[in-house]
């Protein structure tokens, strides 16, 4: 493999990256936050990326500690990729560039691809607390683990267990909330997000 390449500068920035500063690489850890991922499903998930390019990125990950492959035991028997804890500490760092790039969202274009999952960064910066919580969009479902120190930050599909809350709304309202033009508390007042469950979580969005 050849040496990563480095800005050359004694500046933490400069450091961080020329680890995560190559195109593709914090996207890829978005993905990650869900778990171990195949690498088929993270091609999957990355509509636009080459096959070359996510291997390279994901060689590189592994090269720099942050994240780590292993093989499923049977009946699984697959490679999965999944981030260690050094990889895991950048999920602040998308928090606060995603919600430093919410005003470049606009409105959703004829070709913009989309996943339901990936507007579970933006409901978790709303979201105070512990627990799960199952979301419903038009694009699909997903699980978001608030307030967890280890392990998946979310997940596809419903939650494994009975969730703590659950949340359904419309694209334009998900769209809304992920552009930063609504808060969620006001969305549920407003009855855009629909809330059930009787966790602490639900509990608390319904005394908004």
């Amino acid at each position: 493999m050849p040496p990563r390449r480095s800005y050359d500068q004694y500046c933490s920035a400069a450091r961080a990256l020329d680890l995560v500063g190559d195109r593709w690489t914090l996207l890829i850890v978005r993905e990650l936050l869900a778990g171990p991922r195949r690498y088929t499903d993270l091609h999957a998930d990355l509509p636009g990326v080459s096959t070359d390019v996510l291997a390279s990125r994901l060689k590189d990950m592994e090269r720099d500690g942050l994240a780590t492959r292993r093989r499923l035991p049977p009946p699984g028997a697959a490679y999965v990729y999944e981030l260690t804890s050094r990889g895991r500490e950048l999920l602040p760092v998308l928090q606060a560039l995603g919600r430093w790039g919410e005003g470049e969202l606009g409105e959703r274009g004829p070709t913009d691809a989309v996943r339901a999952h990936w507007f579970a960064l933006p409901l978790l910066r709303a979201l105070d607390g512990e627990g799960v919580v199952e979301v419903t969009l038009e694009e699909g479902e997903f699980h978001l683990h608030v307030g967890a120190e280890g392990g998946p930050v979310y997940g596809d599909g419903p939650a494994p267990g009975e969730p703590d809350a659950r949340l359904a709304m419309d694209a334009e309202t998900c769209e809304s909330l992920a552009r930063g033009e609504s808060g969620l508390r006001d969305a549920v007042r407003n009855g855009r997000v629909t809330v059930s469950g009787d966790g602490t979580l639900a509990k608390a969005l319904r005394e908004v």
